[in-house]
């Protein structure tokens, strides 16, 4: 391995592989310490040419690489956890926004530009990437497509695989397969670039994409909202698709109890409602047209005031004021740290089903955990809910943390009823791997493995994520 890692400073600089403990250890855990892994070195590689020559390097010595980008994955896909004789490829120094094309609507960037650079890239040309999460400052774009993230803006644009018309990608052989497209239509054989946007590296190291960008708003609507239940949730939606004055670009459904925690928790937070409600709705609507748009949200919200499908309603006056809506959002997972242990769920179902998932949901976890603090939310429009589970107040969180498997097991039983997902936009990583086979048709699962096997013969590219060990 030493002489394996002296190759490797030949190639990317001595500087660029770091074999220091503690030099190694922002790699090698994740935010939530599921994961704890252990590495020869991190390698960080500068150009598309570097990678290529540290993939040929490790098929010729059989040397498995785990390719990371922020390090923001919540499934451990992006962490070594086998017996420590892996390499981390670090992608961030790939970091270039090589074109943006206007008159196309397309943007090629490499993988290691963090979301927040691409969505600020795509705003300076007067275009909008509408790709949103919550780790848009650290996540990456290589990142995002493996994991083929969602975020808040699935409803109206999709997911990465969505915003996605081309690749460029090392194969585990260290060929190139240059997919850098920015056609609309191309029906020349199979869409090979879907078989890595969230594959999680196990099938090639995604070093650049061709991303769909779209016009800039003209104006957004922002609204805060207290619906009485999940069915009122629901309606209000369906009414908002069809009548909000714009496009419908989010809708998040969250609980008081998640509320409660940001309200507590994270500075500077404010309930921006008058009293509390079981439910809240964060809505956004946007226009291509500048005038008219919040007079036409304020209408809707007081023809679902009067039906009572909303209870009450703060309309974003200000910049400010949406920023300080969206915090309250985007801080709901961040929070739950703070209230002890936290059993988490990254589940969709169909959308008209998820009342009823929430229902019988949280019956069943109080049930099996009396005192527990379910804290479901997420993209109603979409019908992926993160089913988070708080500790009750004063228990012990290692006896609460020893449920998750029991408290999955029974989440993902009724998820299965409902002809739903384990996983949403998470990905399967590490976490989800051992559930796989329970889940996925049989015929799918070997279909799977033989794409694998073809593609990656000697199992370097990400052993043990998303699909066992042979």
């Amino acid at each position: 391995m030493s002489a394996i890692l002296d190759r490797m400073a030949g190639i990317v600089g001595a500087k660029n592989v770091v074999t220091d403990a503690d030099a190694m250890v922002p790699y090698l855990k994740e935010w939530r310490d599921l994961f704890r892994g252990k590495a020869q070195a991190i390698v960080r590689p500068g150009t598309v040419a570097e990678v290529v020559e540290l993939v040929k390097l490790a098929a010729e010595t059989r040397t498995a690489l785990v390719p990371q980008g922020g390090n923001t994955g919540l499934v451990g896909g992006q962490i070594p956890i086998g017996e420590g004789r892996e390499i981390v490829l670090s992608l961030q120094r790939l970091d270039k926004i090589r074109a943006v094309d206007t008159d196309g609507d397309t943007m090629i960037v490499e993988a290691g530009v963090t979301l927040k650079r691409a969505q600020d890239a795509a705003e300076a040309a007067g275009r909008l990437f509408p790709l949103s999460l919550a780790s848009e400052g650290s996540c990456t774009i290589g990142g995002n497509l493996s994991t083929n993230a969602g975020g808040t803006a699935v409803l109206a644009y999709g997911n990465a695989r969505d915003l996605c018309m081309g690749l460029e990608v090392v194969l585990p052989d260290g060929r190139i397969w240059n997919g850098l497209r920015q056609l609309r239509k191309d029906n020349t054989g199979y869409d090979l670039k879907n078989l890595f946007i969230g594959a999680e590296g196990t099938l090639g190291i995604i070093t650049a994409a061709v991303l769909k960008l779209f016009p800039m708003p003209a104006a957004r609507a922002t609204a805060f909202l207290a619906v009485p239940s999940p069915e009122a949730a629901l309606e209000l939606l369906n009414a908002a698709k069809a009548g909000a004055g714009g496009t419908l670009t989010t809708f998040e459904l969250m609980p008081r109890v998640g509320l409660d925690f940001v309200l507590r928790h994270a500075a500077g937070a404010r309930d921006p409602l008058s009293g509390p409600s079981p439910w809240y709705v964060l809505m956004e609507v946007s226009a291509q047209v500048p005038a008219g748009l919040d007079e036409a949200v304020e209408t809707f919200l007081g023809e679902a005031l009067e039906k009572g499908i909303v209870t009450d309603a703060a309309l974003a006056g200000s910049l400010t004021q949406r920023a300080d809506f969206w915090k309250l959002r985007e801080m709901l997972s961040e929070v739950q740290i703070h209230e002890g242990g936290s059993i988490k769920h990254d589940v969709s179902v169909p959308v008209h089903a998820t009342p009823e998932f929430l229902n019988r949901a949280i019956a069943a976890v109080e049930a099996m955990v009396p005192g527990c603090r379910p804290v479901p939310f997420g993209h109603l429009g979409d019908g992926n809910i993160h089913f988070n589970v708080s500790q009750p107040v004063g228990a012990d969180k290692a006896g609460f943390l020893a449920n998750w498997s029991k408290m999955n097991e029974m989440v993902h039983a009724i998820v299965a009823e409902l002809k739903g997902s384990i996983s949403a936009e998470h990905g399967i990583g590490r976490l989800k791997r051992d559930l796989l086979p329970g889940v996925k048709d049989p015929v799918e699962l070997d279909l799977m493995r033989s794409i694998k096997k073809t593609l990656d013969p000697q199992g370097i590219f990400n052993p043990g994520s998303v699909l066992a060990k042979d």
